[in-house]
């Protein structure tokens, strides 16, 4: 069965977005754009909300045809419009960036039929809401997340406080340089 993989940058107080969404907080250099290509690598697929979903298919179609892109920008770009998405939204029409699903409901049915395919294992890119439902539900299997070196205060949490109890089993803990650690954790079932 394949693993449904949460991955954020979280905050040491929790939080993966803001008060407002904002991601300006989030360290992002080489060595964590290295990070984050070598877990895509590991990916079959991708899954967002619909607000993640909408940045993304505003931003990384353009630069593939944007001749200043760079050679990292345009690696990523060509992977995240090949590989398989799935976006979960009640209030979308229609999702028409190339390979992707649009899951209005049945969340759980759409999220066990993803996990029974054959292959690798599939990323929920940020998107708090989706992540949010989901662990209630018991469907992710793992957490990777780059805890970064900022107090935010208040925002969007990663884990919402009507979830419940989650235990987690670290599989592997990162530290980089610039003051980041990246964290895997599988959910004990």
């Amino acid at each position: 069965m394949r693993n449904i993989v949460s991955f954020t940058h979280v905050s040491l107080d929790g939080f993966i977005g803001g008060p407002s969404g904002e991601l300006d907080w989030i360290v992002y250099n080489d060595e964590m754009v290295h990070n984050a290509r070598a877990l895509c690598d590991q990916a079959g697929g991708a899954m967002y909300g619909r607000t993640t979903y909408g940045m993304m298919v505003d931003y990384w179609p353009t630069v593939l045809t944007d001749p200043n892109a760079s050679a990292t920008d345009l690696h990523h770009a060509r992977w995240v419009e090949d590989i398989p998405k799935v976006v979960f939204s009640t209030t979308m029409e229609s999702a028409d960036w190339n390979n992707t699903t649009l899951v209005k409901e049945n969340l759980t049915e759409a999220v066990m039929k993803i996990k029974q395919q054959p292959g690798k294992e599939v990323l929920i890119f940020g998107s708090p809401r989706l992540t949010h439902s989901l662990t209630k539900l018991g469907l992710i299997d793992q957490y990777h997340m780059n805890l970064n070196p900022v107090v935010l205060g208040k925002g969007m949490p990663l884990f919402a406080p009507d979830n419940g109890t989650t235990k987690l089993n670290l599989l592997k803990s990162e530290r980089f340089e610039c003051g980041v650690l990246g964290l895997r954790y599988e959910v004990v079932r």
